[in-house]
């Protein structure tokens, strides 16, 4: 029975070491190269949250064989490429999912329907569909480019695609329809985003040619190119690990490291701006597993003091956006967030239900088109009241946020729908109570 509603209650200091679940986008990766390739691939460390679980089984539908052969550990059967699914194709919550299934089924003589719950079937898919389109691709949708979705795939043919604004979901759909496209694709950008897809596909022994460009980066994929199966260890989600740190950087006395994190340099935005808020965060056993760089972070309660975030670091941390409101929210002085208009079309409009979530707890917030701003506290009073019931619209880092938040807040903080969670992180609450955590569902 899923709970209907979680609270979180000042706790003591959390202590201890924990490792965070495997790396959501690589796992999504992993399953859906690891199909497009000829032979075995081997997964460990696979995040088993319910959005990958909804692309391995999509990949399943698609015609690769896909078999867990214990915790995180994944089998990938790939047999050179997608045969048609017999069934409709539910992604669940899983937008990352869905759209590279999409960039990946379009270069195949294919139909397929793709749907989701009711939250991704809200979601527009046109940032998507628009160059899947000008490569040849065909669909019918529902208005806005919602799912319920039909695609028609096959016939694609090159295309040099300049990105309207910084997605690597968007590039990551391009660059696997160009798999078996005519001619390949190239993808300029103009703000380097996270490169999973780019590293992941030289690991499958694909040719990916990246060069700076015009402050961004274009990105060709040579046409002909052929995917065999491989071993891939994924590293830890610096996004899921965030909440732990936040957590200790917010409760005096507690000192906390996660292990294993990945450090990739276009994914820890989030860090750099904790640092620059005065964070007390230190970085361990620094090393490199399957082409990405992890480390061991430990955090330790500090003194934070309110920042400007730069625009451009936006893509290297979009999704740590609603924990670091929370972080801003005990720090002294305002913290400006800009440029992060792509958080208004993710599970939920998260600048909304940030905004609505903080001020309920007494905290106040500014909101713009593109924009938060935390006020942070009055030097000499560090209290976040709480006291609210945060809704949350089903999104779980909206929800895992404000119980973060609940830790350090002078009354316990309650979210509804904290089954969502489970999307991304299906062992926070287990993890946050083995620190110390008082949550109770």
């Amino acid at each position: 029975m899923t709970a209907a509603s979680m609270t979180a209650s000042h706790a003591g200091a959390l202590t201890g070491r924990v490792r965070a679940p495997g790396d959501k986008s690589i796992s999504h990766r992993a399953l859906i190269l690891g199909a497009l390739a000829t032979g075995v691939t081997e997964v460990e460390g696979l995040l088993e949250g319910e959005d990958v679980k909804r692309t391995a089984a999509a990949m399943a539908a698609f015609g690769a064989g896909a078999e867990r052969l214990g915790e995180g550990r994944w089998r990938i059967e790939g047999r050179g490429g997608f045969t048609e699914p017999a069934d409709i194709v539910d992604c669940g919550n899983a937008g990352t999912g869905v759209r590279l299934i999409m960039g990946a089924a379009a270069g195949f003589e294919l139909s397929a329907t793709f749907t989701g719950d009711a939250s991704l079937r809200g979601r527009p898919m046109n940032r998507v569909l628009k160059p899947l389109g000008e490569m040849g691709a065909r669909w019918i949708c529902r208005a806005g480019g919602r799912l319920p979705l039909t695609l028609q795939g096959g016939g694609l043919k090159h295309i040099a695609y300049r990105l309207p604004e910084p997605s690597a979901q968007v590039k990551s759909a391009v660059l696997l329809a160009g798999l078996n496209a005519a001619g390949g694709v190239e993808v300029m950008e103009p703000e380097a985003t996270r490169d999973h897809t780019e590293r992941m596909l030289r690991g499958f022994g694909a040719e990916v040619l990246v060069e700076e460009a015009d402050g961004g980066r274009r990105i060709v994929l040579p046409p002909g190119q052929r995917l065999t199966g491989t071993n891939i260890r994924v590293p830890g989600d610096p996004s899921s690990a965030a909440f732990p740190l936040v957590a200790a950087l917010i409760t005096p006395g507690s000192q906390v490291t996660v292990e294993g994190v990945l450090l990739n340099p276009l994914r820890i935005g989030l860090l750099d701006t904790l640092g620059e808020m005065g964070a007390d965060l230190s970085v361990a056993n620094v090393r490199e597993e399957g082409g990405e760089l992890v480390g061991d972070v430990t955090a330790r309660h500090s003194e934070l003091v309110g920042v400007e975030v730069p625009p451009e670091r936006a893509p290297s941390m979009i999704d740590e956006y609603p924990i670091l409101a929370v972080a801003a929210a005990f720090a002294e002085g305002p913290t400006a967030m800009r440029g992060i208009g792509e958080m208004r079309v993710k599970e939920s409009d998260r600048i909304a239900l940030m905004a609505a979530g903080l001020a309920a707890c007494g905290v106040a917030v500014e909101e713009g088109p593109d924009s938060l701003t935390v006020m942070g506290t009055v030097r000499g009073n560090h209290g976040v009241a709480g006291g609210a019931r945060v809704t949350t619209h089903g999104d779980h880092r909206i929800a895992m946020s404000h119980l973060i938040l609940g830790l350090a807040a002078g009354a316990p903080v309650a979210v509804d729908e904290p089954g969502m969670i489970a999307t991304s992180f299906p062992g926070f609450l287990a993890l946050m109570r083995g620190l110390g955590a008082e949550i109770s569902a």
